[in-house]
């Protein structure tokens, strides 16, 4: 495998690194101190807790280290704030950097802090969970939710360079690997079939699988092209905004069951089932490929129902919110083909409030 590769955004362009990237992220830190740059870190509680020595080992000091909560109710206003006013006791300035070690929240919000604190100033990654590291990490989406939506506050804030621990995985509990695998199985459904035969294949899959660095760097590289070619999610259709494959649903899941009910990954589990559902019903597929869907994610111990019922009209109007939408219509992901998704516009209200009947919504 090799030890690096290039999100290419021209003279924004950065590398996500895989092999040695320990040892490249205290090169790093080195480089920033020689340079007497200030740093500091935002951190995710667990993330920090479960290897309390590897930001001492890369090269940083305890003062600077923010520490935070796990859990999505940390992408808040509250959160930022914090956030915001510690870079600012450390007297950061626009030559300055910000790092983020955890998962997908704490990534998100270390991000959109790095854009907005002194109108941006360079941030860098240390994902810690499987969903970060084969997602959000990649790819400039940076923000916090509000009571009303997911991810309806941010910017796209490109990090400097991602560093790809996989070890970090070998602490994360099975509930959080389990929703990792649910952005891995979102890629071999968007964009490549050979994946998602792969990992029927092979079944299931944790942290000492000897193919999981290869398919973490496979998802890295799809997400870096489709960035690469679509950085701002503007294409009028497909593009960045296939990454949302089964978003739509999972963000007004997210957004009904109040956030934390669900980890991110398992609301998208639910998305990717009733998307494929969606992709029948708009005469896309064939129905028998539900049950294929079905079959990995459940394999894999993710759900594809709710837990507990959640009133349709909640569902629908978390819906009308997502970004996605154009002119007032729904605007889903849906699929041609297990790894070929496209976008499908002005889908009738009626077929989504039907399909929320099948993940038990009421």
């Amino acid at each position: 495998m090799t030890e690096s590769l290039t999100v290419k955004l021209d003279s924004r362009s950065y590398p996500i690194h895989f092999s040695s990237a320990l040892a490249k992220l205290a090169s790093k830190v080195n480089e920033l101190r020689e340079d007497n740059k200030s740093i500091c870190v935002i951190a995710d509680a667990g993330s920090h807790e479960a290897h309390p020595n590897f930001l001492i080992q890369a090269g940083f000091l305890k003062s600077e280290i923010l520490v935070l909560p796990s859990g999505e109710k940390t992408k808040s206003i509250g959160c930022l704030n914090q956030s915001l006013r510690f870079l600012a006791e450390h007297n950061l300035n626009r030559d300055s950097a910000l790092f983020a070690f955890g998962g997908g929240v704490v990534g998100d919000l270390a991000g959109f802090t790095a854009a907005s604190y002194l109108r941006g100033i360079d941030f860098y990654q240390i994902p810690t969970t499987l969903l970060s590291m084969v997602d959000s990490s990649v790819g400039g989406k940076t923000g916090i939710n509000l009571p009303e939506g997911k991810n309806l506050v941010g910017a796209f804030w490109q990090p400097r360079a991602v560093f790809i621990v996989a070890d970090l995985l070998q602490t994360l509990p099975m509930r959080e690997f389990s929703a990792g695998m649910a952005e891995v199985i979102k890629y071999g459904m968007l964009a490549d079939k050979s994946l998602f035969r792969e990992l029927e294949s092979i079944d299931y899959i944790n942290a000492q699988a000897p193919s999981l660095p290869s398919i973490i760097r496979r998802c890295c590289s799809i997400k870096a092209q489709v960035v690469a070619n679509d950085e701002k999610e503007t294409a009028i259709s497909g593009g960045r905004t296939l990454l949302n494959l089964g978003h739509s649903f999972a963000h007004a899941i997210e957004n009904v069951a109040g956030y934390g009910e669900y980890l991110h990954g398992e609301a998208v589990a639910i998305g990717l089932i009733l998307a494929t559902e969606l992709s029948v019903k708009l005469g896309q597929i064939q129905e028998s490929e539900i049950s294929r869907v079905r079959a990995i994610l459940e394999s894999n111990l993710l759900p594809t129902t709710l837990k507990d019922p959640l009133p349709i009209s909640d569902l629908m109007q978390a819906l009308q919110r997502d970004k996605k939408n154009r002119s007032g219509k729904l605007r889903f992901v849906s699929m041609q083909a297990i790894g070929n998704a496209i976008t499908s516009e002005n889908v009738d209200s009626q077929m989504a409030e039907t399909i929320w009947t099948r993940a038990g919504a009421k």
